[in-house]
């Protein structure tokens, strides 16, 4: 199933995309999936980021083939950081290159998205806490992040992480293939059996941490190929059961 957050005649609703149209749910698919009101032609809608999550928890080096394009060790714990909510966007938005940055770089990433509030879930449990997957862009001022020597400023600029173009429910995140073009140039590919730390045990290690809440993003690290991007480019991520993200890069003007 594909779950969507959508706008139509200037009012943002949740809904169930279905071949050619979109059938509008009752309040968000949180607390139930209860279909109401006319469907919606997909011709006629804008689709928004799929959630608005009250934080993006972030997971840094956690593909084991991109540990070894720069000779780093694999982490023995998940490394975390947050992207604040003000960097969501959805596909078929910009990616605003901030005027502070001579260098920002491209990460594709799968994102997980929360169903449940969550405290301290064991790893076995923690895949019936999750309404399902999305696709991500974890975009960084890479500069900034090596002048800052942290990494708050670098990360979280405005629409510096976009999600979609939905959530998919009932897949298996755990060998899925990702791919990342830009300017139609493939740039990554690997899958998510490389990560290094599963889904399962990402929810439990975060929601042990913080507590998690409906709508949460947890972006899962992201596989080799990172690279710079520039006003003008494309850039589209595709997994696998999914779908693909789109986003153009704009200037600050």
């Amino acid at each position: 199933m594909r779950l969507v957050r959508f706008e139509a005649r200037g009012t943002a609703r949740y809904g169930i995309y279905l071949g050619d149209l979109v059938h509008p749910i009752a309040g968000d698919p949180f607390g139930g999936l209860i279909t109401t009101g006319e469907p919606v032609p997909t011709g006629d809608i804008k689709l928004l980021a799929p959630v608005v999550p009250s934080k993006v928890v972030a997971v840094g080096l956690n593909y084991r083939d991109h540990a070894e394009e720069f000779g780093m060790e694999i982490p023995e714990e998940p490394i975390l950081f947050i992207k604040a909510s003000n960097t969501v966007i959805g596909s078929g938005d910009s990616i605003v290159y901030p005027g502070q940055s001579e260098r920002v770089d491209y990460e594709g990433e799968l994102a997980v998205v929360m169903g449940a509030v969550v405290r301290s879930v064991p790893a076995e449990e923690a895949l019936s806490k999750v309404l399902g997957y999305t696709v991500s862009l974890d975009i960084t001022a890479r500069d900034l992040q090596v002048k800052d020597g942290q990494w708050t400023r670098a990360k979280n600029f405005d629409t510096f992480c976009p999600l979609g173009p939905w959530v998919a429910t009932g897949l298996s995140p755990e060998d899925l293939a990702i791919e990342v073009r830009l300017n139609g140039e493939l740039r990554q590919s690997s899958r998510t059996s490389q990560m290094i730390f599963d889904v399962p045990h990402l929810v439990s290690f975060i929601s042990k941490v913080m507590t998690l809440y409906p709508g949460d993003v947890i972006i899962t690290g992201t596989p080799p190929g990172v690279g710079e991007i520039s006003p003008g480019d494309r850039i589209d991520v595709y997994i696998e059961e999914i779908g693909t993200l789109s986003c153009d890069v704009v200037g600050p003007d």
